[in-house]
């Protein structure tokens, strides 16, 4: 039974109590067999409390539908977990909104407005210090056709990642948060046939392709309350080591620690990612990269190694087929053996579909991982992947 009325200009609806849910907002109770009355309006914390109130003849309540939350069960060991990500996701997706208005300011000449920026970051400075395997876990999960909205996002949420596993000050954080969320705002300067082009660019395209670092700079600099922090890293994202990167061919002396910081996140980013061209590398492969890249003297050796340890080998969030012919998700880090992490299987490759999901302590368990792996190289999408994991959760 369910009934709409209107109580001080809310919504208000009267549930059945066999309706009810852990949190829904009460506002009183409607029917029952007795006279219990409710201390104060509030949300239901728990299950106990709905079985309280049937066990006093409760029928009905009268809920705020506008003020229901998602209140993880404490009896299910998953469910905070799912409720973490579904926060996360969120962020991702309001920051990515925020800076497809930044593309619109830039393109019509005007300041930008970095009070929502510096929101939304510290929403994600929040969500990473309370649990850093959540944002993480989102960065995973990306459109093709949308690298160029998410990639300053993601740029932005592995800085933080990044700078809290260096233990930097949390003001130090914010800015390069901001930085990053903005490092990449000149590209809506660079023709779309180059920017979006399907292809090896030609050397004229690559050069024009570069002065977006230059653009980014200038759009920065008009930026009301900018830190100097934020304008320096967006400014030497693309500088390598031994003076050979763009735009000023700043040389490793002249780099200090969040430049270089920034470049390798700004790389490992673009290696990863999977584009409508372009799909990306697994993590190890990347890993192999930036590696590779610092024995050139293009990125900082010891950073890239606390980088990697930061992320982690598998990270939360990445697939890796197992030994048993199964594709499982990563679910949960093993700081003491990083190759036998925890994992959620769902796919076998040799009969090509869906198994049930299987939670796996690597650790305790028979299976090894073979190698990490991409969702596309299997046909899979990775964003399907993780909302049939979340709801079988």
């Amino acid at each position: 039974m369910k009934i709409r009325i209107y109580m001080d200009n809310d919504l208000i609806v009267e549930v059945n109590i066999t309706e009810l849910k852990v949190g829904h907002y009460v506002e009183k109770i409607g029917k029952q067999r007795g006279s219990f009355n409710l201390t104060a309006s509030g949300h239901i914390k728990s299950n106990n409390v709905i079985n309280n109130l049937k066990s006093k003849n409760i029928f009905t309540v009268f809920i705020d539908k506008s003020k229901s939350i998602e209140i993880p069960d404490s009896n299910n060991p998953r469910a905070k977990i799912i409720a973490e990500i579904k926060q996360a996701k969120a962020i991702f997706n309001e920051s990515k909104n925020i800076q497809q208005s930044l593309f619109s300011q830039a393109l019509s000449g005007a300041n930008i407005e970095l009070s929502p920026v510096i929101e939304v970051c510290n929403k994600s400075i929040d969500a990473i210090f309370n649990n850093p395997d959540s944002l993480a876990c989102i960065v995973n999960i990306r459109e093709k056709d949308q690298y160029l909205l998410e990639h300053s996002v993601a740029v932005s949420v592995y800085i933080t990642l990044f700078a809290r596993y260096l233990n930097l000050d949390r003001d130090i954080i914010e800015k390069l948060s901001v930085g990053a969320f903005l490092h990449d705002i000149g590209k809506t300067m660079i023709p779309d046939e180059i920017l979006n082009k399907p292809g090896k660019l030609t050397d004229e395209e690559f050069t024009v392709m570069k002065t977006h670092a230059n653009h980014s700079i200038d759009i920065i600099k008009k930026t009301p309350e900018i830190s100097e922090l934020s304008l320096e890293i967006a400014a030497l994202h693309h500088e390598k080591l031994d003076g050979t990167g763009y735009p000023f061919q700043v040389k490793e002396e002249n780099i200090n620690q969040y430049g270089r910081m920034i470049a390798i996140c700004d790389i490992f980013d673009a290696l990863t990612a999977t584009r409508v061209y372009k799909k990306g590398f697994p993590h190890p492969k990347a890993f192999a990269i930036l590696r590779e890249l610092a024995q050139n003297n293009h990125l900082d050796a010891t950073l890239v190694d606390h980088f990697i340890k930061c992320i982690g080998v598998f990270p939360i969030g990445s697939l890796v087929q197992l030994n048993s012919n199964q594709l499982a998700i990563i679910e949960e880090r093993n700081d003491d053996n990083p190759i036998k992490p925890k994992v959620r299987s769902f796919y076998n490759v040799a009969i090509k579909d869906f198994v049930e999901a299987q939670d796996i302590d690597l650790e305790k368990s028979d299976d090894f991982i073979e190698k990490g792996v991409c969702a596309d190289e299997f046909d899979l999408n990775m964003n399907q992947i993780i909302e049939m994991l979340m709801m079988d959760g």
